[in-house]
């Protein structure tokens, strides 16, 4: 009720231990903190928050526009309602080194258990989008060094993404992942593998965890979680695969607002309000405070 019991710390180690494990981490992302709660009660290892989903409800695009305080506010809301780590995508760490040290104790305060910056200049795209700019290596090392000097957490996971591969081939990536483990990354997320050949790459590479991202309509296939673990892969995300869900199901549900002038045939597809109230535990509230939650949940035609 109200939030998850687990501190932050303890869910940090959590996290790292759970990577020690050897079995991949599944991470779909969470457009808000009610989505988190069906991650974990659908049985998930974990939370994201992409940068792309955080700068798209705001209406935005993908390209640097959000700052570090939507971030960090909307992502430790959504680590607050779910025992689960949370991983945050931090962009390019939101200005110079020292931003960066900064960006890595306000995530740590809001409750998440790991962050990603990322080699791209500003304004930064969308990692599966061409015409990509990265910066040059001592940039890129800067940034995770820092990282690792704000961070006050030993357990606050530091992940590098490097968007190399798309500007300078799978060999450049390769170099650069080694480099930006050497500098402190304790994991690393290359973005836009073309196969599962290059992920094997990655990892041949490294012993440090490595992130797949599975995002639809981008520039990596979307290989399965059982393919992405034999080639030796610690984390999948599914990044805006939700928020995808969502708005489509809810473009559908205007349009036949307009086609049919009610919804009365969408409803088998709802979540009813029962189900809702179970995520959020309603019921918990009303034996919290009888004296304020006084609502028969049995009554409810939706059951």
């Amino acid at each position: 009720m109200l939030e998850t019991r687990i501190p932050a710390n303890e869910k940090r180690a959590n996290f790292r231990a759970a990577l020690a494990g050897g079995k991949l981490l599944r991470m779909p992302g969470a457009f808000n903190p009610l989505s988190a709660q069906l991650i974990q009660d659908k049985g998930f290892e974990g939370v994201y928050v992409s940068g792309a989903v955080l700068a798209a409800d705001l209406g935005l695009p993908d390209i640097g526009l959000t700052t570090l305080t939507e971030v960090s506010q909307r992502a430790g809301q959504i680590a607050r309602v779910t025992d689960l780590p949370a991983l945050v995508d931090a962009d390019t760490g939101f200005g110079e080194p020292m931003n960066v040290a900064r960006t890595v104790q306000l995530i740590e305060d809001a409750g998440l258990a790991g962050l990603h910056i990322e080699d791209q200049v500003n304004p930064k795209r969308c990692g599966h989008l061409d015409g990509k700019e990265v910066v040059d290596e001592n940039t890129a090392l800067k940034r995770i060094r820092a990282a690792a000097a704000g961070r006050r957490d030993p357990n606050f996971l530091i992940m590098a993404r490097t968007d190399i591969r798309g500007v300078e081939g799978l060999g450049a990536a390769v170099d650069r992942a080694k480099k930006l483990v050497d500098a402190g990354a304790d994991a690393i997320f290359p973005e836009a593998m073309a196969s599962l050949e290059e992920f094997a790459a990655i990892r041949a590479a490294v012993e440090v965890p490595i992130l797949a991202n599975m995002t639809e309509f981008g520039k990596s296939e979307l290989f399965s979680t059982q393919q992405l673990a034999d080639v030796g892969v610690n984390i999948v995300i599914f990044p805006v695969s939700l928020l995808r869900l969502a708005m489509g199901a809810a473009e559908r549900g205007l349009d036949t607002i307009i086609a049919e002038g009610s919804l009365n045939s969408k409803l088998p597809e709802m979540q009813t309000r029962a189900r809702l109230y179970e995520l959020i535990d309603y019921a918990g509230y009303s034996e919290f405070d009888d004296g304020i939650f006084t609502f028969d949940l049995s009554n409810n035609r939706s059951n």
